[in-house]
């Protein structure tokens, strides 16, 4: 979708408006996203100390100084239309509050961060972010702040809290005016983006998916476990062995993360996402406004190799990703899932990697504890499908957040993660070469099997196909040959009623594919029938249309339809026209900017149930419809997803 509505708005406070960078609109749709589905925190938060002699009234003045240097602090986003609108300085009270607490220590902090962080943010209708002063005896002893990652993201927060921090303690802001998104808008490559998401799908194709399942957690896990370790002693490790290798201590984290999925899985080549802060220019390092995106860093390791050649390749990895920083999210979204849908299988990256590397001097001092791991939350959620780890380096320590579904790692396994990465870096910082094991540590848990898409759960394969109308019988197992490719493959030997074809059996495979973890569509449906005629074993999958039943059907369709209408989208299967139900959202050459306006065109039309990432998916219109159901009187309309 190239073209994206001037939207102005009416508010007098308004002084300049535009489109959304193309990294915002993915923070912009992931606002959408139930929160119990999402991975990345929003909104952010984190603190600064406030100095001895600072008052509450020397925090409300750097506060105000602060939302009149930045534009970001004052900007609002359009609801539907991917479009956001700078308001002149004054226009809302600034968003602070305070509150005493027994004593300003390293766990008080984490629970009041915490708190905020959990206060939902309007980025709509009110400013992008909100501070709370944490009091001791009536004294101001920190600042807390959160910020919503479709203005601010992770680095801009941290240079929020330096500045904030340094006003604080009597210095002034820098003279430049920062950068705001709306002044990048007419700078973003669109050539080096389209080569970037080529390089995106490229790598997803070839990366086997489901690496970390068959070897640990909980098959069928349904939540996620969130924690975060601290190790003082392996700050030390780390920099001594970053010093051996010749290379930063994040490639030599990254490098161990490598290590650790390759020795218990035995996959020597998988996919991480690394983030990039994309602040190469000096007149964007102090701007808060979005800027970072995740790069595919190619894992690609040798048996037996020494963990400094896992160094090395990891740094030439990270190196050649790094130039694939700048990407278009809705059209990368929209290619990924049409690729997915194409080759059966839902293809995510085993990690992903994130650094808080810029200096944060200005953190509340506190005596860390060595090999402590401290739950952040426990709350069952929706399982994530990617082992995230975030790194940081503050205040002489380690630091490793872990977030991982439990169908990947247990409690315990995800607990005693950090604890092996920190036993390798002594163990590394002792000279050992600690060399990469021939064979996996753990074996793989009964049903799985290594396809050439990655690993598959034939147990989950065969009930997704059983629980499809008319099939009495089904057994999935490897091709007793090999394919044109030489490539071993999956048959689905099943007996099915007279009327069900193995394009029915494909396609409702597919429709799952976002839903099963493990879940691979088989590459052949050996079919046989309760009656006659014989059995029929087609290798080839083309499903003829279908156009819309009555009722949430045909408002999905008609959605559909008036976004493509309006945004004159080009349908990539050039057969523009009729709404195809067989067909996802991304075939019809829609992207997830256009996901706000068609569940507001759903909510007109008196349905809801669908969340925001399934349209963003695999699933067919018609998948879709089924989960549809009528709008509660009390909906939530505009704003946060209700927690």
């Amino acid at each position: 979708m190239a073209h994206f509505p001037q939207a102005t708005a009416n508010d007098p406070t308004v002084v300049r408006s535009g489109p959304l960078t193309w990294v915002q609109q993915w923070h912009w749709f992931e606002r959408t996203i139930p929160p119990s589905r999402r991975v990345n925190p929003t909104p952010l938060a984190d603190h600064c100390h406030v100095p001895p002699a600072a008052t509450l009234d020397d925090i409300h003045a750097a506060l105000t100084s602060l939302t009149h240097h930045h534009e970001a602090l004052r900007t609002t986003i359009d609801a539907l239309h991917p479009v956001q609108h700078v308001h002149r300085t004054g226009w809302a009270p600034l968003p602070f509050d305070q509150v005493e607490v027994t004593a300003v220590d390293a766990r008080t902090l984490e629970a009041a961060t915490a708190a905020l962080a959990a206060c939902p943010i309007d980025p709509e209708r009110h400013p992008p972010w909100r501070a709370r002063v944490l009091l001791e005896a009536g004294k101001p002893r920190a600042v807390l702040m959160a910020a919503h990652h479709v203005v601010i993201d992770g680095w801009g927060l941290a240079v929020l809290l330096g500045q904030l921090h340094g006003r604080l303690c009597g210095g002034a802001l820098p003279a430049r005016a920062p950068l705001h998104p709306l002044d990048t808008v007419d700078t973003q490559p669109s050539q080096r983006a389209r080569a970037a998401e080529r390089e995106w799908l490229t790598r997803l194709e070839t990366n086997p998916t489901c690496v970390l399942a068959p070897f640990g957690g909980s098959h069928g896990g349904e939540g996620r476990h969130r924690l975060q370790h601290r190790s003082v002693a392996a700050y030390q490790h780390l920099d001594r062995v970053a010093r051996r290798y010749r290379a930063s201590a994040e490639t030599v984290v990254l490098a161990a993360l490598a290590h650790d999925v390759a020795s218990r899985t035995g996959e020597h080549r998988f996919l991480a996402s690394a983030v990039v802060s994309n602040r190469a220019r000096a007149a964007l390092r102090d701007s808060v406004g979005v800027q970072a995106l995740t790069v595919p860093v190619q894992i690609a390791l040798r048996p037996q190799a020494p963990f400094g050649d896992v160094v090395a390749s990891v740094a030439t990895a990270c190196a050649a990703a790094y130039r694939h920083g700048r990407w278009r999210p809705a059209e990368l979204v929209a290619a990924q899932a049409r690729m997915d849908r194409r080759r059966g299988v839902v293809t995510v990256p085993t990690i992903e990697y994130n650094c808080y590397s810029w200096p944060r001097e200005y953190l509340v001092q506190h005596t860390s504890l060595d090999a402590s791991a401290t739950w952040i939350s426990s709350t069952p959620d929706e399982p994530c499908e990617t082992l995230y780890v975030d790194l940081g380096l503050d205040e002489g320590a380690v630091t490793l957040d872990v977030t991982v579904g439990d169908h990947l790692l247990t409690a315990d396994q995800a607990m005693a993660l950090p604890v092996r990465l920190c036993a390798l870096l002594r163990a590394l910082a002792e000279g050992a070469d600690c060399p990469l094991p021939k064979h996996p540590s753990t074996p793989p848990a009964p049903g799985w099997w290594r396809t050439s898409r990655g690993w598959a759960h034939l147990p989950d394969v065969e009930d997704v196909l059983r629980a499809h109308p008319g099939v009495l019988d089904v057994t999935v197992r490897p091709g007793t040959g090999a394919t044109e490719d030489d490539e071993p493959h999956l048959v689905a030997h099943t007996r099915v009623a007279s009327d069900v074809t193995p394009d029915d059996l494909h396609r409702h495979v597919l429709d799952q594919l976002g839903e099963v973890p493990g879940l691979i569509a088989p590459d052949r449906y050996d079919l046989s029938s309760a009656d006659p005629p014989p059995d029929r074993t087609p290798t080839t999958h083309r499903a003829p249309s279908r156009l819309p039943d009555a009722g949430a059907e045909r408002a999905l369709a008609d959605a559909v339809a008036t976004l493509r209408s309006s945004d004159l989208a080009a349908d990539p299967l050039g057969r523009p026209g009729a709404v195809d139900m067989q067909r996802s959202l991304a075939d019809h050459g829609l992207t997830l900017v256009a996901v706000p306006r068609l569940l507001a065109l759903l909510r007109r039309s008196g349905f809801t149930g669908i969340a925001s990432d399934e349209l963003a998916g695999t699933a067919s219109l018609g998948h879709l419809a089924a989960a549809l159901e009528p709008l509660s009187p009390r909906a939530h309309h505009g704003g946060e997803t209700p927690r």
